[in-house]
């Protein structure tokens, strides 16, 4: 049995489990799945504070509509969905949202632009999360960059190109078809383009 199928398992249990009541099957689950949640969060949002509410307000979500999980989604694409759904509102209400990493001046001539291009703007594949995370100055770049973006923009990136997201899982997610998706996603890797190409001059 591959892992995913395991894994998808082990979370059906553990759901089963936390609508009888179980609290150590939830915090299991929390356990699994927090340091995932606010690390999307965060690239979407940008502020480590308002992260770590959002990531407190997903699980609270979770635990309050736990039972109303259907299971024709995986439990991870629909808490996903949840995370993504509340920071991409919040961000709407939040329009001035700082950048606390890396200074304009230091964006404006930045010489890991091109790399960044290079890494993120892939086509038809996934960037792989560990070579730009690998980077500091590079996932500052990039994340900076994100910023510009709107907020379903950034939402299409963050999941395939940071995450490894496939399609369908993202289209899941976000509740739009595959074609929808796609066409996000062309749309926000050309503005991300054009950011960091104008970035690398």
């Amino acid at each position: 049995m591959g892992q995913a199928v395991r894994i998808n398992l082990d979370d059906n249990l553990l759901v089963g489990r936390c609508r009888k009541g179980d609290s150590r099957a939830m915090e299991s689950l929390i356990i699994k799945y927090q340091d995932r949640i606010y690390n999307i969060i965060l690239k979407m949002c940008r502020n480590p504070d308002d992260a770590a509410e959002l990531t407190q307000d997903t699980f609270v979500k979770i635990i309050q509509n736990i039972d109303k999980f259907q299971s024709r989604s995986s439990f991870y694409t629909w808490i996903f969905r949840i995370a993504v759904n509340l920071t991409i509102n919040y961000c709407k209400r939040n329009a001035k949202m700082g950048f606390k990493s890396l200074d304009t001046e230091d964006v404006q001539e930045n010489p890991n632009a091109r790399k960044a291009l290079k890494v993120l703007l892939k086509d038809e594949h996934s960037s792989n999360p560990a070579v730009i995370a690998s980077n500091k100055e590079l996932i500052d770049l990039i994340v900076w960059s994100l910023g510009r973006l709107d907020e379903n923009q950034r939402a299409v990136v963050v999941l395939r190109d940071i995450e490894g997201m496939n399609y369908a899982q993202m289209a899941d997610i976000l509740g739009l078809s595959l074609g929808t998706v796609k066409s996000r996603l062309s749309r926000a890797r050309n503005h991300l383009r054009e950011i960091l190409e104008e970035t690398s001059k």
